[in-house]
């Protein structure tokens, strides 16, 4: 997208809502976000090969945000620019960088309980498996949707329902009215229609989650396939453990292809003196390379925030998304004090979660990697904080034997401070 947002406008817009704030019953927050982020990158994502040069360079997201909140109603405008440095010359007529709409909704009070949110908003839930925000890509993810949420602080309950659907301007506006072929959707990466229901309900000592959600994907011959996830999330603290789950099923149809995939995973916590330590193990199903069926049998995790999952390195269901293959994945987790911040350590050994084939026929072993990441992050004041990053990969003969490369040793390093500062905010 690289669609340029004038300054002079935007600067209108703040002059105008800061003026409008002081007669205002609402109260107006306007805040920013400054991230750079450099990384270093050796086999980030697939391994690399023999002669291959690592990757460095410096992404950078800015972000300022418009909130105005009245007890009926609220607001919120994001607009964001995301470039590498450098990709604009010093001096320059014209900007190549992204500029564009992050955020831009609004959701009223119908009732104490119950409203309505509409527009391009995040839309995330639970642990972000299935549905996160991907706030750690500098673009983020976003929805046009329609949001309705029914919430009851007094029962810990809450149900939502969301409504979206879809279409491009790839064909000009007078036959956009109407017109044979008026609703085809050929925006990539996207679906054409969602519809899904969440419910959570809070308990004192954990809470459970059911989703169902179903995706309209537009098939090349006009028409519209659907495909349906349903997911259940649990946790619940018993005693100094905390016991967590989450099962997601697909069903349904992509083309004209059925679907039968399975994602599950469960971990439990430990508090010690010193630092909590999480022992876990995830499950996300394949397809076996015996299997010559039509049937769609990996799951994918289709809005999930999925950098949090599976390693750092991203190596699963981002990038090259490891094909057909699925993933067992087994890890260990902790984190504690270092100095003025934190070191959060993760240890995972992946494994195929299908069976794959070498070329003479025999199965490759299951053990694809062992990964450790180590990240360190430290607040600076209130409106800062530093992180930086390490990551190694150490992979198996079947890795290789899936993936393009050929080094078996990979890693991949980054450092980033965040500028996160409130820059004006009213009196109630």
């Amino acid at each position: 997208m690289k669609n340029r947002t004038p300054i002079k406008p935007i600067t209108f817009l703040i002059l105008l809502v800061l003026g409008a704030s002081h007669n205002s019953l609402g109260q107006f927050k306007l805040s920013a976000e400054i991230r750079p982020r450099t990384e270093f990158r050796n086999g980030f994502k697939t391994p690399s090969s023999d002669g291959f040069q690592p990757a460095i360079f410096t992404e950078q997201r800015s972000r300022i945000y418009f909130e105005y909140t009245q007890p009926k109603y609220k607001l919120k405008l994001a607009f964001q620019d995301v470039r590498y440095w450098g990709q604009t010359p010093q001096i320059f007529k014209a900007d190549v960088g992204n500029t564009f709409l992050s955020e831009a909704w609004g959701e009223v009070n119908l009732t104490e309980k119950v409203s309505l949110k509409v527009g391009r908003q995040i839309i995330t839930y639970d642990n972000e498996r299935y549905l996160g925000d991907l706030e750690w890509a500098q673009q983020g993810r976003r929805h046009d949707a329609l949001l309705l949420k029914v919430e009851d602080a007094s029962f810990k309950s809450k149900l939502h329902f969301g409504f979206a659907f879809n279409t491009d301007d790839d064909i000009t506006e007078p036959t956009f009215l109407q017109t044979k072929g008026a609703n085809y959707y050929s925006t990539v990466g996207s679906y054409k229609t969602m519809q899904y229901a969440w419910y959570n309900k809070g308990f004192e000592s954990g809470s459970v989650s059911l989703l169902a959600l179903n995706l309209g994907l537009q098939n090349a011959d006009t028409t519209v396939s659907n495909k349906q996830t349903l997911g259940f999330i649990g946790s619940k603290n018993v005693g100094k453990i905390n016991l967590a789950t989450d099962v997601y099923y697909q069903t349904g149809k992509i083309g004209t292809n059925d679907v039968g995939a399975l994602l599950a995973g469960i971990n439990a916590t430990f508090k010690t003196k010193t630092t909590p330590i999480t022992l876990g193990y995830e499950y996300v199903s394949g397809k076996d390379d015996a299997d010559k069926s039509g049937k769609i049998t990996n799951f994918n995790p289709d809005f999930g925030t999925n950098h949090a999952f599976n390693g750092f390195m991203d190596y699963f269901y981002l990038g090259q998304a490891n094909g057909n293959v699925g993933v067992q994945d087994i890890y260990i987790k902790t984190k504690f004090k270092l100095g003025k911040g934190a070191l959060m350590i993760h240890g995972h050994e992946f494994l195929t979660g299908s069976v794959q084939l070498k070329e003479n026929g025999e199965s490759l072993s299951a053990a694809m990697s062992t990964e450790i990441d180590l990240v360190y992050a430290q607040k600076i004041g209130g409106d800062i904080s530093f992180n930086i990053g390490y990551s190694q990969m150490l992979a198996t003969d079947t890795m290789l034997a899936l993936r393009s490369g050929n080094k078996k040793s990979n890693n991949w390093a980054w450092m980033m401070i965040t500028f996160n500062p409130t820059l004006f905010q009213s009196e109630k």
